[in-house]
């Protein structure tokens, strides 16, 4: 008998890349690009871990990360299903062996207007968690009400079948965006940081919309 299948053993492969072996990471973004943005992910120590750019006017999202800004070799992509989709889906393959890791899929109306929700995805599109912002009334304030993003960050808190396994918290001023991501509740390694990082690089990209 096939025992039942747990949200905590829904990604078992596994990257011995040593780039997806810290706790800690930070994405840096300026805010004063003129079309796109583009994206920083550093390790601990600075040392840059992935480098990626979105393109402005595109239809259909397709975020593609790279190891540096030769874009020499590219690590992970990050695509739309559809194009213009309001409650949008995104997989995320890796790029090295064209295998998809997971998908992430977004709350459209409650994400846009009040609270920041994704869903987690599995390989096999089985939902094993979520990705929510701090709260409704802090996510009305900071779309709603100006500067106020700027004097609160922005706390989103990652869950696998209901335990924490990541912390992501963006700091904005008027010329740069800054999001530091923390694995460190991840106790047992279950979310496959290919996929945790991935979705902090698409958090960034969706959120140039609004910036």
């Amino acid at each position: 008998m096939q025992s039942p299948f747990s949200p905590l053993d829904a990604f078992t492969s596994r990257s011995t890349d040593s780039r997806f072996g810290y706790e800690r990471y930070i994405i840096k973004r300026k805010l004063m690009q003129a079309f796109g943005a583009t994206l920083y992910l550093y390790g601990p120590n600075e040392q840059l871990v992935l480098w990626g750019q979105k393109k402005a006017f595109k239809l259909k999202e397709d975020l593609r990360l790279f190891t540096d800004d030769t874009q020499a070799q590219e690590v992970l992509r990050i695509g739309a299903r559809n194009i213009l989709d309001f409650s949008a889906a995104y997989d995320v393959f890796d790029s090295q062996t064209n295998q998809k890791i997971g998908a992430f899929k977004r709350k459209g109306l409650k994400s846009a207007f009040v609270q920041d929700t994704w869903l987690i995805l599995d390989m096999q599109d089985r939902e094993v968690g979520q990705v929510q912002e701090d709260s409704a009334f802090l996510g009305l304030l900071r779309r709603w009400v100006d500067y106020v993003s700027l004097l609160l960050p922005q706390k989103y808190a990652a869950t696998l079948n209901g335990l924490p396994v990541a912390h992501y918290i963006r700091h904005k001023n008027f010329f740069s965006s800054r999001m530091d991501i923390d694995f460190s509740p991840d106790t047992n390694a279950q979310f496959d940081r290919r996929l945790g990082l991935a979705m902090a690089m698409l958090l960034e990209a969706v959120e140039t919309k609004g910036s």
